[in-house]
């Protein structure tokens, strides 16, 4: 089934209002046909990947086809009533194009399976409850560098839960930080007042931006005015994020990143280990924070889980951190 696209006209260009196709993971075109030629997909509308569409589309309802080579074909918009949308608890993976300036309110509401979204760099303005019970979102890819200005402040202030943001530019990882869930509680006084509080740093590490580019100094001083109450396996890989992709990061938050991660290097491998992420174990390992003990735990998570790729890793690495073995001596006497 060929991917097909309802769209309506707007200001800056046109504005999503149904995609349909047979396949979970979604790669939206950078522009659509207009009635004089190309427009950037420059917006999502409200509801626009939900199961059910509630707002009404603000315009003339357009639809194209994408034909088998990428090429994008305008059809009637009545055609092709039997489609599948791609949209809901189907969706799982989507790429929106670098020209994306807005996201619709609930966009993505009830997207229950959707766990990685991709977006480019440039402004992005965001409306409220976009990701409402998209439960499974677990990373963002922007195809940019941690110090362009991008639409990550928006995205993250919309998820409280566990996120990871990749800054990936030209093809390359430069930079992945990590967003630690939080809550807010909001009490009233008995003089009417409204007072918010925020369990867990997530909310504080979601305030590091200025003008739309991440203040990694900010960032990384978060994590040295206390973590108590987040999930110690969590911010290990946090840390563990930071010490491998570096980004501006200083010797002094380096060497806390480093402490900590030594602390829960076992409880991190052992996840690394579940997720088959053999990339994350070698980078963890390569860092040399993991004294024996932990290599051995390691060791055990790896044979326990049955990934050999893993156990030979830790192998090695146990093998590499073992002291030498004292080289004896012969004298005549031995004779």
């Amino acid at each position: 089934m060929l991917d097909t696209f309802d769209y309506t006209l707007g200001p800056g260009g046109a504005v999503l209002a149904r995609a349909y196709g047979d396949s979970p993971v979604l790669c939206l075109p950078q522009t659509l046909p207009g009635p004089k030629g190309p427009l950037p997909l420059a917006g999502l509308g409200g509801y626009c990947f939900a199961e059910t569409v509630r707002d009404k589309p603000k315009g003339p309802l357009l639809r194209c086809v994408r034909e088998r080579d990428g090429s994008l074909r305008t059809v009637p918009a009545e055609e092709g009533q039997d489609l599948h949308p791609a949209a809901g608890r189907f969706l799982e993976e989507v790429a929106l194009p670098g020209t994306l300036r807005e996201i619709g309110s609930c966009a993505f509401y009830n997207c229950r399976a959707l766990r990685r979204i991709t977006v480019g760099s440039g402004p992005l303005a965001v409306g409220s409850d976009v990701f409402l019970n998209c439960f499974e979102l677990a990373e963002v890819v922007l195809e940019a560098s941690p110090d362009e200005a991008t639409g990550l402040s928006a995205l993250v202030n919309n998820i409280s839960s566990n996120l990871r943001a990749v800054f990936r530019a030209g093809g390359a990882v430069q930079g992945a930080f990590r967003y630690p869930e939080y809550w807010e509680d909001i009490e009233e006084t008995p003089a009417h007042i409204l007072l918010h509080t925020f369990s867990g740093q997530g909310y504080h590490y979601r305030q590091c931006f200025r003008d739309g580019r991440l203040l990694c100094g900010e960032y990384d001083a978060v994590f040295a005015q206390g973590h108590g109450g987040d999930d110690p396996a969590y911010m290990a890989l946090l840390c563990l994020d930071r010490l491998r992709y570096p980004w501006q990061l200083d010797g002094e938050a380096a060497g806390r990143y480093r402490a900590f991660l030594a602390r829960q290097g076992a409880v991190v491998a052992a996840g690394l280990i579940r997720a088959q992420d053999q990339e994350g174990l070698r980078a963890l390992l390569d860092l040399g924070v993991l004294d024996g003990p932990a290599l051995a735990q390691a060791s055990a998570s790896a044979r326990q889980a049955g990934n050999a790729q893993a156990a030979a890793l830790l192998a090695d690495a146990e093998y590499r951190a073992a002291p030498p073995k004292p080289k004896r001596r012969y004298t005549f006497d031995d004779i």
